[in-house]
């Protein structure tokens, strides 16, 4: 492989980082030669590998180590391998750990991910051209891919790679077999580890860069202490109201679907049920986008709206969604349609905003786009939730609501009764197959008379998982 000077930077290597320097502290225990992991000579083949390893001594070190369990220790033991840090001498398309006489090896510090080397396509096509005059054009199916595809991709300096795969191929014959072996491993296991086979899972996969560096370290000044305080509190406020809505924290009632196979769950917390739990009735106290968000929740303030005749507000906001999430071909229309319902002069359910937002929605009507009304749409929102929300949580229409919801008592399913569950297991409906079932919907109440967005709306939601 290339020896380079140059260390990636990068965002890919932040996110892992400090779990990556614990895995090191852990490796470079296994290989103490007092109290790591036994290491000795093994035959692999006709070739003798020194310090060569099993997965049940590994296994068995964690183990002691961490006082731990045999399958925690193996589920430990499959991430250093996934990681790189412990390569498969024999099993190499395979990044797990093999809790018998499977022979491993401690990878050089060389390749540990914590080095933050780029990996390169040009470092790979030296690797694949190597691969490829040892093995005689015989590659993986998937390697001679990547190999097709780079040829064409570097082109223009092919000539360099192939010399580069010619020397190093020459570098390794004048190796000893055994040293030869265990660097084509190492070597192998970094690629696979950095460039996986198709439907594999890479433990190496950190997203997109970002645009500062974030491995700088920030000063620690008193405005530093300051935002890390505000932030831990907004984390124990928010873990505080919501602890006990989430379903890892906090039990299911009547029942964790999932675990029980009974949906009694999903049944009582679909969209536009009739009577809510008081679980998702006290979500909609927590804040106004809480209640927003909830189909139920908004059907119950909009209740409450029409009986202060205001009822347009929220309907322009709905209609502000359904244009920003809607198709991009009815755009314009709905656009057009918006305006004409509640911001002309004489519209019939005008809404009341300030010359200036309403200058600016006028001037991106003439070029209609999907944000072209979220000036207006957030004067609306701040205006709700300043002025109604308040007086809805003090209505009669809310108190009503809270009175009639329902609270579950938890299931106690015997294991009879969850075998049986099991087997009236039925998949359910695809998202796509819903959402064209929506669309269709949608056109049906469109075809049907003059279009009245607000309208439309009104009628899905009470159409939808009826």
């Amino acid at each position: 492989m290339t020896i380079r000077n140059v260390r990636d930077h990068g965002q890919r290597y932040r996110p892992r980082m400090a779990c990556l320097k614990k895995v090191e502290n852990v490796v470079l225990e296994m290989q103490d030669p007092k109290s790591g992991v036994k290491s000795q000579t093994q035959r692999l083949v006709i070739t003798s590998i020194p310090h060569a390893i099993t997965g049940e001594d590994i296994v068995a070190w964690l183990v002691n180590r961490f006082k731990i369990d045999a399958t925690e220790a193996r589920a430990m033991g499959t991430m250093m391998v996934a990681f790189g840090y412990i390569y498969p001498l024999q099993d190499h398309k395979r990044l797990i750990l093999k809790p018998d006489t499977s022979l491993y090896r401690f990878q050089t510090p060389y390749f540990w991910p914590a080095q933050q080397w780029p990996v390169e396509d040009t470092d790979y096509a030296i690797y694949l051209a190597k691969r490829n005059i040892r093995k005689k054009g015989m590659l993986e199916l998937y390697e001679q891919e990547q190999y097709n595809n780079l040829y064409k991709w570097v082109n223009h300096k092919w000539d360099f790679i192939v010399m580069q795969a010619k020397e190093q191929y020459r570098a390794g014959k004048e190796r000893k077999k055994p040293d030869r072996v265990v660097f084509d491993c190492q070597e192998r296991a970094y690629w696979v580890v950095h460039r996986p086979p198709p439907g594999t899972v890479s433990a190496m996969d950190y997203g997109h860069d970002r645009m500062v560096d974030p491995n700088m370290e920030e000063k620690k000044t008193s405005d530093y202490y300051r935002r890390t305080v505000m932030f831990i509190q907004q984390i124990v406020k928010y873990t505080t109201t919501y602890k006990e809505h989430d379903p890892f924290l906090h039990a299911c009632l009547p029942s964790n679907p999932w675990l029980t196979d009974d949906v009694t769950y999903w049944t009582l917390n679909m969209p536009n049920v009739e009577t809510p739990t008081k679980m998702r009735v006290e979500c909609w106290t927590f804040s106004f986008g809480e209640l927003l968000m909830d189909p139920r929740g908004r059907a119950d303030f909009r209740l409450f709206l029409k009986k202060e005749f205001s009822g347009e507000n929220l309907a322009f906001w709905e209609a502000c969604e359904d244009l920003k999430w809607g198709a991009a071909e009815t755009m314009k229309e709905k656009a057009q349609q918006i305006y004409k319902t509640f911001l002309a002069r004489g519209a019939p359910r005008w809404i009341n905003i300030d010359g200036k937002t309403m200058d600016i929605t006028v001037k991106g009507l003439a070029h209609p786009h999907r944000y072209v009304l979220d000036a207006a749409q957030t004067h609306i929102y701040m205006l709700m939730k300043k002025d109604s929300y308040g007086r809805y949580l003090k209505s009669p229409v809310f108190k009503e609501t809270q009175r009639k919801a329902i609270a579950p008592e938890p299931h106690r399913f015997t294991e009879t009764q969850l075998e049986q569950n099991a087997k009236r297991r039925r998949p359910s409906l695809s998202p796509i197959t819903l959402r064209q079932q929506e669309e269709e919907q949608k056109a049906k109440l469109a075809a049907s008379g003059p279009v009245d967005i607000t309208q439309v709306m009104s009628k899905l939601e009470k159409k939808q998982k009826a």
